[in-house]
């Protein structure tokens, strides 16, 4: 009995390794090799192509042995010849047409005009490059090459930098890469593509990346540089942009480059990256946002405010009384001077004889209280609830109703008149 039960369970075994082999022979496989820069991006792109088994990031194209992610980034920047690339390496169901479906999202996610970066990000580490393993692939990459030169140029874009090699070692990237934005769907991904689509496909929303027009923007002008793909991009513009108030002039862009005509100080890493011109040139940049809206505020008040403001705003200074332009100020408007959201109106302003402009009520939300214990005094501190600078201070000793006396820097008032 027990004979026939081994016997039964060794036929069994058998059948299941011969359906095995069959059901992969059915779905025969076959891998390829891109570079189209972060990886991050690149692997989620592609992933989501159908006919796409599995993929994984890693490196390829270089000469370092065992590379890690910290060995390809720094020899990427420095540009050095024959360094690795960031890749991902894609299995695919070779049965089903699926190296063209591949090859044309590979061209269409992402710009393969620029050489050593993409995007934001700079170096040779992200070029673009298709690794193969096989004729036929090499020569798939080469005519869906030249198809996708033909709509580049038809559209008035560069010629294409994609380098295309036989594949000599794919290294696994750690761990910590693997399916990255899948894990982090909020991480930093600067990939995008063009904007034009592979002929015959529908896949590629069309996406402006030509550089603004300088002679159509400001002398002081804040330029917005973001990505198709940048989460915290659309949480800057949630933040910020969508409640602009300021009179500094803002724009946004998709393109790497600067306005034409002006100039960058340096290349563009991140998104979204956030650029203060004076008179075409670059002055200051804010790399990055994580939803600190105070920070950034904080960063365009030490470029645009003058040093006595930033005294009172930044250091809690005090201005000498009597002294501000807005102390017999009647007319009603009074503002953040850098970010721009209404705090005052002059129907709540009265004489106090301190020698501050004073109010007895503020509008709703403007203001945050602090308690303030600096110089030995017990005091309650206000701050632009929108910026988070120092305006001055309240006290207990004001008129009804509120029997307020907000005591206000002058300097760090700004004077718009109200439109109702």
């Amino acid at each position: 009995m027990l004979i026939k039960r081994i016997q039964a369970a060794a036929l069994c075994l058998l059948a299941c390794v011969a359906m095995s082999a069959s059901a992969e022979n059915a779905t025969a496989s076959d891998t390829i090799v891109l570079g189209m820069g972060c990886f991050w991006g690149a692997e989620k792109r592609i992933a989501e192509t159908p006919g796409v088994i599995r993929t994984e990031v890693g490196y390829a194209g270089g000469n370092t042995k065992s590379p890690t992610y910290e060995t390809v980034s720094r020899e990427g920047h420095a540009n050095k010849t024959e360094t690795h690339a960031e890749v991902v390496k894609v299995i695919y169901d070779k049965n089903a047409g699926t190296l063209e479906k591949v090859l044309a999202a590979f061209w269409q996610n992402h710009n393969p005009t620029q050489g050593n970066r993409q995007g934001n990000d700079v170096g040779s580490n992200y070029r673009s490059a298709i690794f193969y393993s096989s004729d036929s692939q090499q020569q798939a990459a080469l005519q869906t090459r030249e198809v996708y030169q033909q709509a580049l140029t038809k559209a008035g874009l560069g010629k294409i930098t994609t380098e295309i090699m036989p594949l000599k070692t794919f290294y696994a990237a750690e761990g910590f890469h693997q399916q990255y934005l899948k894990k982090n769907p909020n991480g930093y991904c600067g990939l995008g593509g063009t904007g034009v689509a592979f002929p015959g496909t529908t896949q590629v929303t069309p996406v402006a990346t030509a550089p603004l027009d300088g002679k159509k923007l400001a002398n002081r002008q804040l330029v917005v540089f973001e990505s198709e793909t940048c989460h915290f991009c659309k949480v800057f513009e949630k933040d910020i942009m969508s409640q602009w108030k300021s009179e500094l002039a803002i724009a946004k862009t998709y393109s790497t480059q600067a306005p034409a005509g002006w100039a960058l100080k340096d290349s563009l890493w991140a998104t979204p990256t956030i650029v203060l011109f004076e008179d075409g040139k670059e002055a200051s940049r804010y790399t990055g946002y994580d939803g600190n809206k105070q920070r950034f505020w904080r960063w365009l008040g030490v470029q645009t405010l003058s040093a006595e403001q930033r005294k009172i705003a930044f250091e809690k200074g005090t201005e000498m009384p009597f002294s501000g332009s807005l102390l017999d100020n009647h007319a009603s408007g009074y503002v953040d001077p850098v970010s721009g959201e209404r705090l005052f109106r002059s129907d709540k302003k009265f004489n106090s004889k301190t020698g501050w402009p004073s109010f007895f009520d503020p509008l709703p939300g403007a203001l945050v209280m602090k308690e303030d214990s600096s110089q030995g005094l017990r005091r309650t501190e206000v701050l632009s609830a929108s910026s988070g600078i120092h305006l001055g201070h309240v006290f207990d000793d004001g008129p009804p109703p509120t029997g307020k006396r907000y005591c206000i820097n002058s300097a760090v008032l700004k004077f718009v008149a109200d439109k109702i």
